[in-house]
């Protein structure tokens, strides 16, 4: 059988989502999962959510990118959570998931969140957070663009690697995939009442489930 590179869009915090996800796909050795950041906030269970993609990289091949989530989320262990205007944005339920001591955060929880990619590609696709900018290369784009522009603010134009960009960040509220052809965005809202989707770059299946685990057929 082949090895499947499969993309798994912003999970904020909704482990039984992922955990739903993660049976239907049933990821073997040889596959690769490339998660799009976004682990944390607004969900009720970001704790639970970095445990399992820890323990999915004894499972499979597993790339994990950096989200704007988690950045806030490392400024708030140097600045404090209430200096850092974090909570407001979905941190208060992260600090619930760690019984509202930042303190809680296990040394294997803060290794992952800086040890997080800030783009990953394949022969084929490359995978970012958030967006880009087409004629930078990859390795030299800004963080705004990688983790914080809205593809509504600035659509890019085919990136001149050629290759086709798989992006989260951007909420799809209609739970719909929105596919541009050079660019993919999987985000479709599931903190928020839509779905999470895990898209298998190749050949463009598509799962997703909802924030109580329930998957969508």
């Amino acid at each position: 059988m082949r090895s499947r590179t499969i993309a798994i869009g912003d999970i904020h915090g909704c482990k039984a989502a992922l955990d739903a996800l993660l049976v239907a796909i049933k990821p073997a050795e040889r596959d690769k999962l490339v998660f799009l950041g976004d682990y944390v906030d607004r969900g009720p269970d970001s704790r639970g959510v970095i445990d399992t993609v820890l323990t999915l990289e004894k499972q499979c091949k597993v790339v994990t990118l950096l989200g704007n989530h988690e950045v806030m989320l490392l400024d708030a262990l140097e600045r404090g959570p209430e200096g850092s205007g974090w909570l407001q944005y979905g941190g208060a339920e992260t600090m619930a998931s760690y019984g509202w001591e930042i303190g809680n955060i296990p040394e294997s929880h803060l290794a992952f969140l800086r040890g997080l990619k800030r783009f990953h590609a394949t022969g084929t696709h490359f995978f970012v957070h958030a967006n880009y900018i087409a004629d930078i290369s990859l390795a030299e784009q800004p963080d705004y663009a990688l983790l914080w522009e809205h593809l509504f603010a600035a659509l890019p134009a085919p990136h001149e690697n050629g290759k086709v960009a798989i992006v989260g960040h951007t909420a799809q509220r209609s739970g719909e995939i929105q596919d541009l052809g050079h660019v993919i965005c999987i985000d479709t809202y599931c903190h928020g009442g839509g779905w999470l989707t895990g898209l298998d770059v190749d050949t463009g299946n598509i799962w997703q489930a909802d924030r109580s685990g329930r998957m969508r057929h």
